[in-house]
């Protein structure tokens, strides 16, 4: 991971933006998924990092709309838009996903990282955004680095080592 440019740290549920020579990163990425979606030409790069597929799983209509990979993106895409980024632009790249935990039951609802991972594809194909490249599934833990001003993601997966893509 760079340490010697600002990096801007994405939390969990949470999502931000940086246009260049910042970077953006975010840690503790294991069924959730970090998205990036960003327009090269500009320069500018949005992170999302989703903990669940679908905001039909909140409990209210007061919720984060980070938290979710059918509102995160649709929220990430309106503000890279509102801060510059052209639509058509847009590219994206994934990681995370992982199935941390092994259960008995082949019960659906407890494959928090395949829907994760499904749910977001599902948007960025919503939005006409293609992904560049992604990482995902596997059972370990990711921390994620983006650089905007080479469109390089940084993948640093436990006991697994760093590839970018």
């Amino acid at each position: 991971m760079n340490n010697t440019l600002s990096v801007e740290k994405v939390g969990i549920a949470d999502l931000k933006l940086v246009k260049t020579p910042q970077l953006i990163r975010t840690s503790g990425l294991g069924s959730c998924v970090g998205v990036i979606i960003y327009d090269f030409e500009r320069k500018i790069a949005g992170m999302a990092h989703v903990m669940l597929p679908e905001s039909s799983l909140a409990k209210d209509n007061n919720f984060n709309p980070a938290k979710y990979a059918d509102t995160a993106v649709e929220k990430l895409v309106s503000l890279l838009v509102a801060n510059g980024a052209k639509a058509t632009s847009l590219k994206a790249k994934m990681a995370g996903g992982a199935q941390m935990f092994q259960f008995s039951s082949a019960n659906e609802l407890m494959r928090i990282g395949p829907r994760n991972v499904s749910a977001v594809r599902n948007e960025l194909d919503r939005f006409n955004i293609h992904i560049v490249s992604e990482d995902v599934g596997g059972n370990s833990g990711r921390t994620i680095e983006f650089n905007p001003t080479n469109g390089i993601l940084l993948i640093k997966t436990v006991n697994k080592g760093t590839k970018e893509i």
